[in-house]
């Protein structure tokens, strides 16, 4: 908190021995904690004071409706005026990181055992105007520096969580950072098509912009921005592999030549990062003609906001995807995706979002469609090297994109993980080091689906199994090799269109399966089970 006196001679604030600070109920006035920051001296009228401290609060109050009080003695400020900027309440934070993240939310993301952070955002980083986008530089240093700027989606950011905190994010969970660098595009308030793209011949400063930044990131001290970095508190250079060139590009006729143009210019320099492109072959959706050739050894990003079916019938998209559309040893971000709406004969999502087909919380269903996709791509490890949903987080006191993957107000309590969370943690804890081939005597994909990897470390077989119809299916496992032990955990409710939502957050989660065989002796290799249906499963074979 930064307080300043007025300036005058009528200010009384010489005798200010200290500010009050207190939480207290919003309701009845009753205090749940308070201290008081000593003041000595008075405060200055020409340049603002920081004043700090830290609230211990040993109650829990009855309801959200709270406020952070600051006061004063009456008598020792009598007729004067204070002015006060960036007043900031902070929780424990994860992990205690000074200006760090939420405990609770962290925790869900953390407990989702993911491998990489993409940062900071899609639409976030191109702004609604070139000068409003998300500027690296402003988000870095003291608090009190950083300009805010209005962000993309119709509320402010403060750039409190700026590259540094990001950066950290990734430290404190040990995730693979994945940067994402303006790639010249901004969006005009959603002035598709088009927005507003840098020209060609000024996109090198898009790429020094960018070089910037990644020194910032990656230099040592002996270089201008690694100093800087030094300066604000991390002298060791962090380690970036994966740079993603802007979001959503096919949305613009430019990237033909920004891509290259940024390409070349980060390659040069960083000959051994993965860039990632933001298109390929979208922009005919927008009315383009064009599609970017993707270098070898470069990724590609795509974003898939759909309807359930669009989820199962891109479960076979992957296999031999490289061959097919002649693009070898070029791999696959699914950088943002969801079940967005229900299916419509159309074929076609509606994104003003109509009621009766919008869907506003995920589903068992979204989550059956969503574990399909995730299979389809776990089968083709050598293609699709990283997934994320999108959005993660929704603030229900002011959502603005629905459906979202972990839901939150001000009070822990009310924070909410999806069913579709539910199924990407069960999905993720069972992450073998090998895919296995699967031989299927009878039947084929849909309603059933698989996939099976091994986990050389812990000599465990899992076999992912999704029944999408809602009949039982039987199912025989014949394993190459016996095995000595099994379990499974099922992700399943009767309703379909169940969800977890607040004061029931956990209507739908993983549950043992209770109607697994025990294998007869250690010579079993074999193992008969009916698949319940609309349910997402995971068997472990111990061997």
């Amino acid at each position: 908190m930064y307080v300043l006196g007025a300036s005058g001679v009528r200010q009384n604030y010489g005798n200010l021995t200290g500010v009050n600070v207190s939480l207290r109920s919003n309701a009845t006035g009753k205090i749940w904690a308070t201290t008081k920051i000593p003041v000595s001296g008075g405060l200055s009228d020409f340049d603002y004071t920081y004043l700090s401290t830290t609230l211990v609060n040993n109650v829990s109050a009855p309801d959200v409706n709270n406020v952070f009080a600051v006061t004063f003695d009456a008598a020792e400020v009598n007729g004067s005026t204070f002015y006060f900027d960036l007043i900031s309440l902070f929780p424990e934070t994860f992990k205690n990181r000074p200006n760090g993240l939420r405990k609770d939310l962290a925790q869900a993301v953390y407990d989702l055992k993911p491998t990489f952070l993409r940062f900071p955002g899609g639409n976030n980083i191109e702004g609604n105007s070139v000068s409003d986008r998300w500027i690296w530089n402003n988000t870095i240093g003291p608090l009190k520096d950083r300009k805010g700027r209005v962000g993309d989606w119709g509320y402010y950011n403060t750039n409190g969580l700026g590259l540094l905190e990001f950066l950290q994010w990734t430290e404190d969970m040990s995730l693979e950072p994945l940067l994402a660098v303006y790639s010249g595009l901004s969006l005009d308030i959603f002035g598709y098509p088009g927005g507003t793209s840098y020209p060609e011949n000024r996109m090198g400063d898009v790429v020094q912009y960018a070089l910037d930044e990644l020194e910032y990131c990656m230099g040592n001290i002996s270089t201008y921005w690694g100093a800087r970095r030094a300066a604000d508190g991390h002298p060791e250079p962090f380690q970036i592999n994966y740079i993603e060139l802007g979001n959503e590009d096919w949305f613009s006729g430019t990237y033909p030549y920004r891509f290259p143009i940024l390409y070349n210019g980060l390659k040069a320099a960083y000959p051994n990062i993965t860039l990632i492109s933001t298109a390929y072959n979208e922009s005919f959706s927008q009315g383009y003609n064009w599609t970017i050739d993707l270098p070898e050894g470069s990724m590609w990003d795509t974003h898939n906001y759909q309807e359930p079916s669009f989820f199962l019938e891109e479960f076979n998209n992957f296999d031999n995807w490289q061959e097919q559309t002649e693009n070898p040893n070029v791999t696959i971000l699914l950088g943002e995706y969801s079940v967005y709406s229900v299916d419509n004969p159309s074929g076609i999502v509606n994104y003003s979002n109509p009621a009766s087909e919008h869907v506003p919380y995920p589903r068992l269903l979204s989550a059956i469609a969503e574990s399909v996709y995730l299979l389809g791509a776990e089968r083709n490890p050598n293609t699709v090297k990283m997934s994320c949903y999108a959005p993660s987080f929704a603030n229900l006191n002011a959502p603005n994109w629905t459906p979202n993957l972990v839901d939150f107000t001000a009070s822990p309590l009310n924070t909410t993980k999806s069913v579709s969370w539910y199924s990407q943690s069960l999905l993720a804890h069972y992450r073998g080091t090998e895919t296995l081939p699967v031989t299927n005597t009878r039947g084929d994909f849909n309603p059933l689906w698989w996939v099976a990897t091994i986990d050389t470390s812990s000599n465990a077989v899992y076999l992912k199994v999704i029944n999408s119809d809602n009949n039982t299916i039987p199912l025989t496992v014949d394993l190459d090799t016996n095995y000595t032990g099994i379990n499974g955990t099922i992700l399943t409710n009767p309703n379909l269109d169940g969800s977890n939502y607040i004061d029931n957050e956990t209507a739908i989660i993983p549950v043992p399966i209770s109607t697994l065989p025990s294998p007869d002796s250690s010579n079993t290799s074999t193992l008969s089970w009916g698949v319940p249906p609309y349910s997402i499963s995971v068997l472990q074979f111990d061997l």
